[in-house]
């Protein structure tokens, strides 16, 4: 597809006013790359947003940017005011953070692991209250991690590690959470756990953003964002036929969007025309 194409197809972003996140940039990049262009979005609170695109296109460029991760010629606004004002430890009680392959903390147990989500509710070198003790445990046991909490980090498989920082994530009970690929490593159950958990999250007015490359699980979302060459393609509800059209032209017709009862699922594009066929 052309860029001239690419940029063609509809674009819908809220105003900021009100929203839980909110980035207007001209430019982001690393080094002296630019990975990001001319973006604006306003992402709002309850609603769940998942960020998807081709391989490269600048996705977790974006959550790193949202973040305050990566700088940028623009701004960001968390809860209505700019990312750089907030302190350090005031941002990092609203704004919970979960990267790509994240390491560090090989020997610590997985308990102690997401008990770091709760340093930023606590004094300086003060020891857990019973408080930061219980919002742990149901961390745990909302990621069904429990079992592992003795066990140390650097034991742990793939999926189960992906848990435990997935439960970090939730101990700082941040209004805002960012997760980019939270579901690597994760077998089908426990992908079915994290949607729960994601739904129950928004349901309590929490704003989740999600870096995805399982366009299905990004088709259970509130909302969708597309990006392709560092660029906004569309940002829309993930029922809405536009999304649907954009999607398909992202990934330059090679897949397809089909509803299978109450829900849309994507198909490569020559399985979707068999199963037209075959109907």
């Amino acid at each position: 597809m052309s860029a001239a194409a690419l940029a063609s197809l509809p674009v819908h972003s809220s105003r900021p006013d009100g929203a839980a996140l909110a980035v207007q940039l001209r430019a982001a990049g690393i080094g002296k790359r630019r990975i990001l262009h001319d973006i604006t979005l306003a992402l709002p609170r309850g609603r769940w947003t998942a960020v998807v695109g081709p391989n490269g296109a600048g996705k977790s460029t974006l959550l790193r940017v949202l973040a305050g991760l990566l700088p940028c010629d623009g701004q960001v606004q968390l809860l209505g005011r700019a990312l750089d004002e907030w302190s350090t430890r005031e941002r990092a009680r609203q704004l919970a953070w979960l990267g790509q392959q994240e390491g560090g903390g090989e020997d610590l147990r997985a308990w102690d692991i997401v008990m770091l989500g709760r340093l930023p509710h606590r004094a300086w070198l003060a020891a857990p209250t019973a408080q930061d003790q219980a919002v742990v445990a149901a961390a745990l046991r909302d990621t069904r991690a429990w079992d592992l909490r003795e066990r140390r980090l650097g034991e742990l498989s793939g999926g189960e590690r992906q848990r435990v920082l997935l439960a970090r994530l939730l101990a700082v009970q941040a209004p805002v959470m960012l997760m980019d690929e939270p579901l690597a490593h994760l077998d089908p159950p426990h992908q079915a756990d994290w949607l729960a958990t994601v739904r129950a999250l928004v349901a309590g007015g929490r704003c989740v953003v999600s870096v995805l490359h399982e366009l299905n699980m990004a088709l259970q979302a509130d909302d969708i964002v597309i990006i392709r060459a560092g660029r906004v393609l569309h940002h829309g509800g993930a029922d809405q036929p536009d999304t649907h059209r954009a999607l398909q032209q992202a990934f330059d017709g090679r897949v397809a969007i089909r509803q299978v009862g109450r829900d849309w699922v994507a198909l490569p594009r020559q399985t979707a025309e068999e199963t037209i066929h075959a109907d």
